[in-house]
């Protein structure tokens, strides 16, 4: 589903302009906590610009919860305000680890974040990722959660989600009643909240260099999207609502390179107001069965090189910076979501270059199943780097 997801989204991308109609944004967080200050432009990245203390959240007994408001940057270079919420064990020990999770978020409404989420008993978050964080919270742990799709809930964006983790890292380390100034760091995250990890830790030598990071645990990641567009299909399919999310999500960080809006017949508009500010549930309802020529007015421009521009952007396979820390890849055998040849190109070269990977192959065929596969290991393997272990690899 993922890779049809990303891939249809560019011949919705790329259709003939009908009207000039703008980009949809969602609407305003009704919490005032989640703005941006006006002088946002003077905090440099990771500056913490407000601290509120949580109630518990539901599946984390015990858990001290701590909302961060941080400044962070966007695709075009411009600051911004973005959250991540700081789950606390009970009887915190100084300098304990922090693990920055990195959730995968299927929305384009703030409701959808991560940092709502905990309290709205969203069923995905409580079953199929509370296990990974209560597993780490019983290590003695702190666990970052970051709102990696950013203020305007830019689903698809991957490069924005690595800037914005890395940034919440920075934040959650500066709050100094968190007491993880000294803590060692490690990144976990899948599919979406894969590309969002991948991302931070091929940016980090650069856009972080001073973070304390042992090592990055990546699964399923969607790395090369403009090999996914190749698989693109016209076919309706029943989760065709994720594919103008992320035509939608993709917009609203490149509205110059993707005008999307301009580019959907009277029924896509439709389609794309209903879901403007819609989770993964509704989304997935609105869109069931559809496809790209039910919405999109042509594909005439579907080698727009706009397009093609931002994809290359969003591709790991493509950019040429390689981690400074191990690296633990994990995915499905085979996996009919995403181009798998992209993950081996992209550890390959880490390898080349002198990365320490370790790569596992879980025995399914099915994209969500590898994950929960593959998070035990994931999870012994960020542990044996908080313990100094040296990092295995399988190069």
């Amino acid at each position: 589903m993922l890779r049809t997801v990303l891939t249809a989204t560019v011949a919705v991308l790329t259709v003939a302009p009908l009207a000039a109609a703008q980009p949809i944004y969602p609407a305003p967080d009704p919490d005032p906590f989640y703005a941006a200050p006006a002088d946002v432009d003077r905090a440099a990245p990771g500056d913490v610009l407000a601290v509120r203390p949580m109630p518990e959240a539901l599946g984390f007994p015990g858990a001290t919860v701590t909302l961060i408001k941080f400044r962070s940057t966007n695709s075009a270079d411009k600051p911004i305000a973005a959250t991540t919420t700081v789950l606390t064990p009970p009887n915190p020990a100084p300098g304990r680890p922090l693990l920055s999770y990195q959730h995968i978020i299927n929305g384009l409404g703030a409701r959808c974040a991560v940092s709502h989420a905990l309290y709205e008993t969203d069923p995905n978050l409580m079953v199929r990722e509370a296990f990974a964080l209560n597993a780490a919270l019983l290590r003695g742990w702190s666990v970052a959660l970051p709102d990696h799709l950013g203020p305007t809930s830019a689903y698809g964006a991957a490069k924005l989600g690595g800037m914005i983790t890395l940034d919440g890292i920075r934040a959650a380390r500066r709050v100094t009643e968190l007491g993880l100034a000294t803590s060692p760091v490690a990144m976990l995250g899948y599919s979406g909240g894969g590309m969002a990890t991948a991302w931070a830790a091929a940016m980090a030598p650069t856009y972080a260099p001073e973070l304390p990071i042992v090592g990055a645990a990546e699964g399923g990641v969607p790395m090369n999207l403009l090999k996914m567009m190749e698989g693109l299909g016209y076919s309706r399919h029943p989760a065709f609502g994720l594919i103008i999310a992320a035509a939608i999500g993709l917009e609203r960080e490149y509205p110059t390179q993707l005008p999307v809006s301009q580019n959907l017949n009277a029924f896509g508009m439709s389609v794309r107001d209903r879901i403007s500010d819609s989770c993964t549930n509704d989304i997935l309802y609105v869109g069931a069965g559809q496809g790209i020529t039910d919405v999109a007015a042509s594909t005439s421009l579907a080698h727009d090189q706009r397009a093609r521009g931002v994809l290359e952007e969003n591709s790991l396979e493509l950019y040429d910076k390689v981690p400074a820390v191990p690296i633990f890849q994990w995915r499905a055998f085979q996996d009919p979501l995403i181009p798998v040849d992209s993950i081996d190109n992209t550890m390959r070269r880490y390898c080349d270059a002198g990365v320490r990977v370790q790569s596992e192959l879980e025995p399914s065929t099915d994209h969500l199943a590898a994950a929960v596969l593959g998070a035990p290991f994931a999870l012994a393997w960020v542990d044996a780097r908080f313990r100094g272990e040296p990092a295995p690899s399988n190069c």
